[in-house]
């Protein structure tokens, strides 16, 4: 079971979940999208592995449908020892201090409950990709190549 957590303001971060999943199905994945994610969606039931994929909002900050998941994650401390994950982060380079704010700050919550991301973060920059979709399609294609994620 893959699981795919998305963050997103406009729509599109949970288009790049829905775009990216069949990717993850064709390796042999069975696929579950959260788009207003909780803690007992992560734990309640085997993960065998994660995807965040969280758009980034403010100055740096998650965006509204995923506040209440990181809180409780925070609040909680559940330890995600086992967890294995991929981050795909998405910005605007533009605001330079905060670009992709929200995926490297639960990249460091995920880390801090032991969790284990395979591989680099994929970084979208809005001024450089006008579609997400055209960077994170290749990236998850290398991922589950570069990190033998195949189940089929």
């Amino acid at each position: 079971m893959l699981k795919i957590f998305v963050g997103t303001v406009y729509g599109g971060a949970l288009d790049v979940a829905e775009q990216v999943a069949p990717l993850f199905e064709q390796a042999g994945y069975e696929v579950s999208i959260f788009d207003q994610p909780t803690l007992d969606d992560l734990i309640g039931s085997p993960t065998d592995l994660a995807l965040f994929c969280t758009s980034t909002t403010g100055s740096g900050d998650y965006p509204g449908n995923l506040v209440a998941f990181v809180r409780e994650l925070e609040a909680k401390s559940p330890g995600l020892v086992g967890l294995k994950y991929g981050m795909i982060a998405m910005g605007d380079s533009s605001y330079v201090d905060s670009f992709c704010g929200a995926g490297r700050s639960l990249d460091e919550v995920l880390q801090g409950q032991g969790a284990e991301r395979l591989g680099e973060r994929l970084e979208v920059d809005a001024m450089e990709t006008f579609m997400p979709d055209d960077a994170a399609l290749p990236w998850v294609d290398e991922w589950i190549e570069s990190q033998q994620l195949k189940v089929a």
